[in-house]
């Protein structure tokens, strides 16, 4: 962690992300970490509840002040990639699904959330928080929100690793990975690295946006921006950016 500038640890908190914009606005300095043994408050996009039981998960959040204009999709790609490439350090088969989700075999274990502060049009902080379900105490009970809509069901790493893993240890690989891409966030091999993780690349999907009736297409490529194109049954293809879009696969229609 050598690169971090400041950590500031919980036992309990509500949202490491909460408490990280608070810190920013207050003038922590760029790489400044948050982590927590529990959340009593975490959130996922779309404010949805993320499970955080003591000391079963990865909780945590990177302050980082950016010099260049990047879309927050990237900054939630920057947190996919780096957790990705760490799970495939243990020999684990992750992908990234497309905005904010790492799979491994297709099954949840880890989510990102990039959320902004600005002064006019100008970005003054980002607060990448990264929560990973690493023992099975930290996978969401049968009664939790969401638990059986989702197509792509909760795993943990020791599961799909089939031994212990120490949490400070997956730390370090995930931090370690992010600094070595963020001073690459604008060079091709980082939009390369992540569109060659992507999960469902080439498959068919159903796009839920909020309201709106699912629209079926393919998945394609990646953007400069982040966004995603996907191809539509009549071969338009059609550009999409990061919000409350929905990806599910085509044998999975329920949202």
């Amino acid at each position: 962690m050598n690169q971090i500038s400041s950590i500031r640890t919980f036992t309990t908190i509500g949202s490491t992300n909460d408490y990280a914009a608070e810190w920013a606005a207050q003038g922590a300095p760029h790489l400044s970490l948050v982590i927590a043994d529990e959340q009593t408050a975490g959130r996922g996009r779309g404010d949805r509840r993320w499970f955080t039981p003591p000391g079963a998960a990865l909780a945590f959040s990177l302050i980082l002040k950016p010099h260049t204009a990047q879309t927050i999709t990237r900054y939630a790609g920057l947190g996919a990639l780096a957790v990705c490439h760490s799970l495939q350090d243990l020999g684990l088969p992750a992908r990234i699904k497309w905005p904010n989700d790492v799979l491994i075999n297709r099954r949840k274990t880890c989510g990102i959330l990039a959320e902004a502060s600005w002064l006019g049009d100008h970005i003054q902080s980002i607060i990448l928080g990264i929560g990973v379900n690493v023992t099975p105490q930290s996978v969401p009970p049968p009664d939790w929100p969401g638990h059986h809509e989702h197509p792509f069901p909760p795993t943990c790493v020791q599961t799909e690793l089939g031994r212990p893993l120490d949490r400070h240890d997956l730390l370090q690989t995930i931090l370690n990975r992010l600094c070595a891409w963020l001073p690459r966030l604008e060079h091709p091999d980082f939009l390369r690295a992540w569109e060659e993780n992507l999960a469902l690349r080439g498959e068919w999907v159903h796009i839920y946006a909020g309201d709106a009736s699912p629209l079926k297409a393919q998945i394609i490529n990646l953007n400069p921006d982040g966004s995603l194109n996907v191809r539509l049954p009549s071969g338009r293809i059609q550009r999409l950016h990061d919000g409350e879009i929905h990806l599910r696969p085509v044998d999975s229609s329920t949202k």
